[in-house]
């Protein structure tokens, strides 16, 4: 909620004499004020209005104050605004509705008006520490955010920096997964788990795919030519050592966290195949984290489509063939079908972020 320099008070009642009473008492506030006669009239000028605070009355003809503020806490753009019913409902019953529906206060009419002005002076004042406090969380969080990202995208690149042919690697890779997901949730596909929270986490998380090559001899990482069978197998292990890496990140942190239990499976099984035949635990089908499945199809297709040490580039359109060729057996069949929904994207990502 953006704050203006004057609070603005929202006044809802039926009769207007009482809106212009209850503004004459608290002008000395040096406040804003708006208002509405009705409950349906209310929640529409409030939704544009946002007000600081509001002053409900409970008998209005058609929809009751109470019916109103229960419509008001079902909106979640409005639901935090403070109320204070302003009424001449009494009844005790009526008191513990208004609280029991959120309400801040409840002042009964007839009132005196310096205990109108100091009931509402204080909510104002409690709204605004609210808010500071609001906004320092916010900043904290963003802040929080950044700095994790920063951390990712440095660690991504610790093992992205072993081999220079591969820097954009981690770029274009996490934009294919992002890509990939949201595709599958188009169509309909992996939607329990596939929720907008999980695929930020994917997208963070991508970077950390390889982040065990840092535990592979440059002599393996870098050699310009076909690995031996004992060479493979101790490049294999970068899966492994990557999973060692961020449980120990987990240690640290005291407890597993949902960003650290993605990366995990990400750098665990990005080398698994559909049937079987990856590594390194020789998983198959859905027994294959999606996470591991959804960064299979990004890191084949990157490593096609780009130089290293041990081969040449081979064109976009190649690479898609090889990918479609190994439906069922390397890759999970449905997302194979969503590449070639996306795969102009792939090439568009591949040339934005060249080496």
């Amino acid at each position: 909620m953006t704050r203006r320099k004057k609070p603005l008070i929202f006044i809802v009642d039926d009769v207007p004499q009482n809106i212009q009473v209850a503004m004459s008492h608290l002008k000395a506030l040096d406040c804003e004020f708006a208002y509405a006669t009705n409950g349906e009239q209310a929640l529409e000028r409030i939704k544009i209005t946002m007000p600081q605070l509001i002053l409900m009355d409970v008998m209005m003809p058609g929809q009751s104050g109470f019916e109103t503020v229960e419509q008001i806490r079902k909106n979640r753009k409005i639901d935090s605004i403070p109320i204070i019913f302003l009424t001449a409902r009494a009844e005790p019953e009526d008191i513990v509705r208004g609280f029991e529906l959120g309400g801040v206060d409840y002042i009964t009419k007839p009132f005196k008006g310096v205990e109108l002005r100091s009931r509402v002076r204080n909510h104002l004042e409690l709204s605004a520490y609210r808010f500071s406090l609001e906004e320092q969380v916010r900043k904290r969080t963003q802040e929080a955010e950044l700095l994790k990202d920063v951390i990712i995208e440095a660690m991504g690149e610790m093992a992205e920096y072993r081999d220079p042919e591969t820097g954009s690697h981690i770029h274009r890779t996490r934009e294919y997964v992002y890509t990939l997901s949201i595709t599958l949730v188009k169509n309909g596909h992996f939607t329990d788990q596939l929720t907008d929270e999980y695929i930020a986490l994917l997208k963070k998380s991508a970077p950390l795919h390889d982040i065990g090559k840092v535990a592979i001899r440059d002599s393996i990482l870098l050699k310009p030519g076909k690995l031996t069978f004992e060479e493979f197998e101790e490049m294999k292990k970068h899966t492994s050592f990557g999973e060692e890496v961020i449980a120990n990140l987990e240690q640290m942190a005291g407890h597993p966290t949902s960003f650290l239990s993605c990366a995990k499976e990400i750098a665990g099984a990005h080398h698994e195949k559909w049937d079987g035949s990856g590594y390194p635990r020789g998983l198959a089908g859905e027994d294959i984290p999606l996470a591991g499945r959804i960064m299979a199809i990004a890191d084949v297709y990157d490593a096609l489509i780009s130089k290293r040490v041990y081969k040449d580039a081979i064109s976009h359109e190649d690479a898609i063939q090889i990918m479609v060729d190994g439906k069922g057996a390397h890759f999970d069949p449905l997302l194979v079908d969503a590449l070639m929904e996306v795969e102009p994207v792939f090439f568009e990502i591949a040339q934005a972020n060249r080496d």
